[in-house]
């Protein structure tokens, strides 16, 4: 019972700082789930993306709602997302969790790098 409770907190905290960030809920809670609910790495990874892609639709919604953007802007992304997406599921299981864990944590430094600077 301990664990399935550490898993709804890590849950929590990714759907929280997703929902505020409007992304971002794996920098949170990849780490909870493999170092405090101990799950499998590349359980975790598959997780993150399975959990945080619906909220990432819930915010996309928002956003289209509130901004209007034109879609002209947002096809070049959207087009980015779903490659990306095949590539990441068709490798998903040739990948070492190792090389996962850098492609991870450039992201994230890159991301944050440029949250500083820009």
């Amino acid at each position: 019972m301990q664990d399935r409770n550490k898993n709804r907190i890590a849950g929590a905290a990714g759907g929280l700082i997703n929902g505020l960030f409007g992304g971002g809920g794996g920098m949170v809670l990849l780490p909870l789930l493999t170092k405090w609910s101990r799950l499998e790495e590349r359980s975790a990874f598959a997780t993150c993306v399975a959990v945080i892609f619906p909220m990432c639709l819930v915010s996309t919604a928002v956003y289209l709602y509130q901004v209007r953007p034109a879609l002209s802007l947002v096809l070049p992304y959207l087009a980015g997302g779903v490659a990306g997406g095949v590539i990441g599921g068709m490798t998903f299981e040739k990948v070492p969790v190792r090389v996962l864990k850098l492609i991870f944590g450039t992201f994230l430094l890159y991301g944050g790098v440029r949250y500083l600077l820009w």
